[in-house]
């Protein structure tokens, strides 16, 4: 029996390329890394390629506030197109959602009517614009019947689309205990809205939403700022500080970033916009692979042929620190050495390119050809030869 065992192979060819004396990469003396940022948690992703570019205890969770409320508009998008429920169909606002997100509540709220109904189109405004409670515990109770059922929704949708360290206990983000997030999820969850529900994302940017005869602006402090802004939105609670979620678009790309942890309004603002202002003017966008062309090769054992190249089916495309282009490497991961038969286009590892050893991009890697099993001698030789290496135990 073969053991797992899992090996890296550096990829060095690009970095060298990029980084050699000569190269037409820039060097920008004002491109140094931000060193640290007021925030407790941060991280800043490449929208186009979900590159990594910056990193700050991005997966330790803390509580939402109202960027729950991302997740609660991923559930009502995706019923929408669905044909579940429909924009202008009208939800009855509660007394407990008046009580509890509404006028008397103290919070972000659209002041919607107690008893009144409201369509589901001003609901999701309200939500996303004035971050309103009341607005997304109508939403639960219409679609759910409760807040808690509707909870499960929002957790069952979260583990779909891979986020792997946070859980949701209501539909607003008010405080409870076992609800939290991590800015990792929050800017796989905001790429996912953007990418999937254009339609609906749009609103994001909208300034502002009056209802109720009230009329509010939206509470994304990006959108007034030249960072070219297009979503998404803020949190706070006494425990976890001042939190955002941002996407831009400028010079042609798109960055999502994430903040928890700060101490302001102002502090929220500011630490954003700097973090901003570096990705964009630090990184140069490289495309260190091309689909179809094999980027390493690996060990088969038991085959007619001892080795197989592995391609992706995308090209590879990474940011590339401008002041620092060395500090980028690719490494090849797979369970080996591999055991033949091997299908054409079979999934047999994964590429990641790294910056500072931190992975930025991550891609599945496929088999070049086919490997068809060899023969009993060819067989018998490779198992001599994996037992002189030491990779096995036992046939």
């Amino acid at each position: 029996m073969m053991p797992t065992r899992v090996i890296l192979a550096a990829v060095l060819s690009f970095a060298v390329a990029v980084g050699a004396p000569g190269s037409s990469i820039a060097q920008a003396p004002d491109a140094a890394a931000p060193m640290e940022t007021k925030a407790r948690q941060a991280i800043v992703v490449d929208g186009e390629t979900g590159a990594v570019l910056f990193e700050k205890d991005a997966d330790t969770p803390f509580p939402p506030a109202s960027l729950a409320k991302l997740m609660t508009m991923e559930v009502v998008f995706t019923a929408i197109e669905e044909g579940r429920i429909a924009p202008s169909q009208e939800f009855p606002v509660s007394e407990y959602a008046w009580r509890t997100g509404g006028a008397p509540s103290g919070t972000s709220t659209m002041f919607a009517k107690i008893k009144s109904l409201v369509p589901i189109d001003a609901l999701i405004r309200g939500t996303i614009v004035q971050a309103a409670n009341d607005a997304a515990i109508i939403i639960a109770e219409g679609m759910a019947g409760s807040e808690a059922t509707f909870a499960g929704i929002m957790n069952e949708t979260a583990r779909s689309l891979g986020l792997k360290n946070s859980t949701f206990v209501n539909p607003t983000g008010l405080p409870a205990e076992g609800q939290f997030v991590t800015v990792r999820d929050l800017t796989v969850l905001a790429r996912r809205i953007r990418e999937a529900h254009g339609a609906f994302y749009t609103i994001y940017a909208q300034p502002d939403f009056e209802w109720n005869g009230i009329f509010q602006r939206n509470r994304n402090p990006l959108l007034a700022l030249d960072v070219g802004a297009t979503g998404m939105g803020t949190g706070f609670t006494e425990e976890s500080g001042y939190s955002l979620v941002g996407v831009t678009e400028k010079g042609g790309r798109i960055t999502i970033i994430a903040l928890g942890g700060l101490a302001s309004v102002k502090e929220r603002a500011e630490e954003a916009k700097r973090l901003l202002d570096w990705s964009n003017t630090s990184f140069r966008r490289e495309e260190l692979f091309t689909a179809g062309n094999p980027v390493g090769r690996a060990t088969v054992y038991g085959g007619v042929a001892s080795e197989v190249g592995l391609v992706t089916r995308e090209p590879i495309v990474a940011y590339i620190p401008k002041d620092r282009p060395m500090s980028v490497t690719a490494h090849v991961r797979y369970e080996g050495p591999l055991r033949a038969p091997i299908a054409e286009g079979a999934r047999v590892g994964q590429i990641e390119v790294r910056i500072d050893d931190k992975v930025s991009v991550s891609r599945d890697l496929y088999a070049e050809g086919q490997v068809v099993e060899g023969t009993f001698a060819s067989q018998a030789l490779d198992a001599a030869q994996e037992l002189a290496f030491g990779w096995i135990k036992s046939l």
